[in-house]
């Protein structure tokens, strides 16, 4: 039963029906109480003063959703990144080549594509809206497929939309910070400083690194302007990935342990013997020491991230308002070149960068994919949704701009994926 519901918990696909559901939540919310939605989304419930910039920050549910619960998502994000690195499909050159090279592909192309339709413009800032690949939405839809595709297509879409997502981390950082105060980013930086050093030293203590994460780091990046996901990645990579002993001596131990507690068997007792409670907060501890720390935090923030974070922001930044008005917009710039960068940049950008590669005998297809495969997985990065109505916030300043571009990425994102969708479920075997 608990195995199952662990599954349950960690399905792409359950992570991707609540992200679609707070959308149309929200979408139908909006539409439907627009003054409702605005007012609960964007009221003010504090305010907070930063200290050395004398900046004050107006906090509502909205801002909640965009900088902190991101934040948290970012340092999920940031954790299954080390862990692709280390020990994963990014782990070598000869296993990231492909994936991260297609990655490539799916951001140049979308970002070229929309520069092309917006260049010397005022909404010229957004071209980095359509790179980004929602992980949720894709990696659902491919479990919905299921068994018509190989596993190893799965491995390469999820390598694929890790290198997307580290290189919109990049992107966000690079462009998307309007304005830094020095002390404050040095206040931060010195907080990753002493978390990685406490990595070095061997530091294992979760609260240790949560809180000088959250009250040094990603309050000292908020208040310094940079984006305070950017403060969720960086933490994500100081936590230790080493176990604190082998597994050989965690068995040796545990064993010893656990025969003590053999004297326990007959005792039909609640309570237990302080030797015997001594001998489980042993266990427990051992247990911690031959674990790796990354892979655990991972884990217990997985159900946070998809099924709660996600949808959360999904419900707080899709709620537009549609109407007829909207089919005036159908030439505007940002129209254009999101819709034209998400349903034909992405997949044509990943398709051929994954050509070139193989033409260089650089790298080979997975066992199993064809390029049927490869087509309708670009089609399924093409989904932008949560990253790509995340970079609109941070893109644009023109609330008419953000409304364009988000009902944009929804419909594009949308149109994408089913395409995505159909080609895979007819996509023949290799």
């Amino acid at each position: 039963m608990s195995s199952h519901k662990d599954h349950w918990l960690h399905s792409p696909i359950t992570g991707g029906v609540l992200l679609l559901i707070a959308s149309c939540i929200a979408l139908l919310w909006a539409n439907t109480f627009p003054d409702n939605y605005y007012y609960v989304w964007h009221h003010t419930l504090w305010e907070i003063s930063t200290g050395l910039s004398d900046k004050v920050h107006q906090i509502n549910l909205h801002k909640i959703a965009n900088e902190f619960l991101m934040a948290i998502f970012f340092f999920f994000i940031g954790l299954e990144i080390k862990r692709e690195l280390l020990d994963g499909e990014l782990s070598s050159i000869k296993k990231a080549t492909l994936p991260l090279f297609a990655a490539i592909g799916g951001v140049v192309f979308p970002a070229a594509i929309y520069h092309f339709f917006n260049s010397g413009l005022p909404s010229a800032n957004g071209w980095g809206i359509p790179m980004a690949t929602d992980i949720a939405f894709a990696l659902g839809l491919l479990a919905i497929v299921g068994r018509r595709v190989p596993l190893s297509l799965k491995i390469f879409l999820s390598a694929l939309a890790i290198g997307d997502d580290l290189m919109a981390v990049i992107v966000i950082a690079l462009f998307y910070t309007k304005q830094i105060f020095l002390n404050e980013l040095l206040i931060g930086l010195l907080g990753l400083v002493i978390l990685g050093v406490a990595n070095r030293m061997g530091v294992r203590n979760r609260l240790f690194y949560y809180s000088i994460g959250l009250v040094i780091v990603w309050v000292s990046f908020l208040a310094s302007g940079v984006h305070a996901t950017i403060a969720g990645v960086a933490v994500a990579f100081t936590i230790p990935s080493r176990r604190a002993i082998s597994m050989d001596s965690y068995l040796n131990k545990a064993k010893s342990l656990l025969l003590g507690l053999e004297k326990e068997r007959s005792c039909e007792k609640d309570v237990l013997s302080e030797h015997a409670i001594h001998s489980l907060k042993e266990i427990k501890m051992l247990s911690y020491q031959a674990a790796n720390p990354l892979q655990l935090k991972e884990k217990a923030l997985h159900p946070l991230a998809t099924l709660f974070i996600v949808p959360f922001f999904a419900l707080g930044n899709a709620g537009v308002i549609i109407n007829k008005s909207m089919l005036a917009e159908l030439t505007n710039p940002i129209v254009l070149g999101i819709a034209f960068a998400l349903i034909i940049g992405k997949p044509l950008g990943i398709y051929l960068f994954t050509k070139l590669l193989i033409l260089l005998n650089i790298g080979t297809l997975p066992r199993g994919v064809t390029w049927t495969h490869i087509i309708g997985v670009g089609f399924l990065a093409g989904m932008g949704f949560t990253m790509s109505l995340f970079i609109t916030d941070l893109a644009f300043q023109e609330p008419e701009f953000k409304i364009i571009a988000k009902v944009t990425v929804l419909l594009a994102s949308i149109i994408s994926g089913i395409i995505g969708y159909i080609i895979l479920v007819r996509a023949k075997p290799a």
